[in-house]
């Protein structure tokens, strides 16, 4: 192994620019070159028509800031399986002899990592650096922390916007068909409400916790001001199972639907609500805010703050994992061992497992949920009692950051 490739694939987020720094890092200390495949799979795939690539020198990485989310080797959404070329494998095979390129270490979410299960059946090595703001992978990925973070300061200021206008504001965020990055953002943000794939939603519960808070607010302040902040993941599901999506919205190149529109069906369910809610308008009377035709509902408005979330810096534990997972993934490259996903990194000890496991959907823990509801955190259902148990942990405790 004596010249290494570097790929970053799917979407962007915090924690890459680490990876990257973490693999030529390493690369370095180990006597290996390490070269940036620019663009993802598109360019694993030019790769035998590029004139040249840039090789991460101890200089070169030096430019190379840790902090910044994005990624300096770029990306983009191809699943080489899909490309209309018999001979793609040849191809990417014939490119990576140009440059000598022994093997490759890639850094993305459950897509790229079931490219890399692809790509590893075909001969090609590979190692996986766990990456997906979504945190639904079997192993911690870059990206979530930031991202959930990012959530949470988000949803916090908007509160601000929301009492001001006596407002419910529904923030829909990413994470496709699992909640991790609503229900921890939400969390951390104080959020009233936290509807996520894993529970279909059952609008009358939301709504009667929705308007005993959001008017309790209003009534207790000395101002007349209050709000109620939702945190809703894009794969929302209704009660009878059906995703709130906009079905015009269209897939994604790996054949996903797009996920868009939930956040303003919940604004559509709970608007319903309340014009059919005869308490609305006496509330809205005792407020003296009423004023007919034009404010006799409380205003429900959407946001989604879209890729705001996954840009601009990484947190400092993505920062730390990531720098980790791409040293890691090059140790396990100088081992011959190939096809897996870094765990992470537990004393000296290097830990991994085979990509085709890791990538397999984790969802939010269910059993969990009861204890948030149980201090006032609405999940759109009604609220499930708590069954905790108890054991005492003896001996060495897992490391954390």
């Amino acid at each position: 192994m004596k010249n290494i490739g570097i790929i970053t694939s799917g979407g962007d987020c915090g924690g890459l620019n680490a990876v990257v720094k973490g693999v030529a890092q390493m690369a370095h200390k180990q006597g290996v070159s390490c070269y940036v495949i620019p663009n993802g799979y598109a360019g694993l795939y030019n790769l035998v028509e590029f004139d040249s690539l840039v090789e991460l020198t101890p200089e070169r990485i030096d430019n190379v800031n840790s902090s910044l989310a994005g990624s300096e080797a770029g990306h983009s959404r191809v699943k080489v399986k899909k490309i209309n070329d018999e001979k793609k494998y040849d191809r990417i095979k014939e490119g990576l002899k140009k440059f000598n390129i022994d093997g490759l270490v890639i850094s993305g979410g459950d897509d790229t990592g079931s490219v890399i299960v692809d790509l590893s059946e075909h001969g090609i090595k590979c190692v996986h650096a766990p990456k997906t703001m979504d945190l639904d992978l079997q192993t911690y990925s870059v990206g979530a922390d930031s991202t959930i973070s990012r959530i949470a300061a988000f949803a916090e200021d908007l509160k601000t916007t929301g009492r001001t206008h006596n407002r419910i504001i529904v923030m829909e965020v990413f994470g496709r068909y699992a909640g991790h990055t609503a229900f921890r953002g939400g969390v951390a943000a104080d959020a009233d409400a936290v509807l996520i794939p894993e529970i279909p939603v059952d609008f009358d519960a939301l709504y009667e916790h929705a308007k005993k808070r959001f008017t309790r607010r209003i009534s207790q302040s000395d101002v007349r001001a209050g709000t109620y902040l939702i945190i809703v993941a894009e794969g929302l599901k209704n009660s009878n199972g059906e995703e709130l999506t906009d079905e015009s919205a269209g897939f994604d190149t790996f054949g996903h639907k797009k996920l868009s529109g939930a956040g303003k069906y919940v604004c559509q369910e709970l608007t319903k609500r309340f014009k059919k809610d005869p308490e609305i308008t006496e509330f809205m009377k005792k407020e003296k805010m009423f004023v007919e035709k034009l404010y006799e509902i409380p205003e429900v408005r959407s946001v989604a703050p879209g890729h705001l979330v996954r840009c601009g810096r990484s947190s400092a534990y993505d920062a730390n994992f990531g720098r980790e997972a791409g040293a890691a993934a090059v140790l396990l490259l100088t081992k011959g061992i190939f096809g897996v996903t870094v765990v992470g990194i537990q004393g000296d000890e290097v830990r991994y497992m085979a990509t085709k496991e890791a990538i397999k959907q984790r969802h939010v823990d269910l059993d969990l949920v009861p204890f948030y509801e149980t201090m006032g955190l609405c999940f759109g259902r009604k609220r499930v009692e708590p069954k905790p148990t108890f054991k005492e942990i003896k001996g060495k405790v897992e490391r954390h950051l």
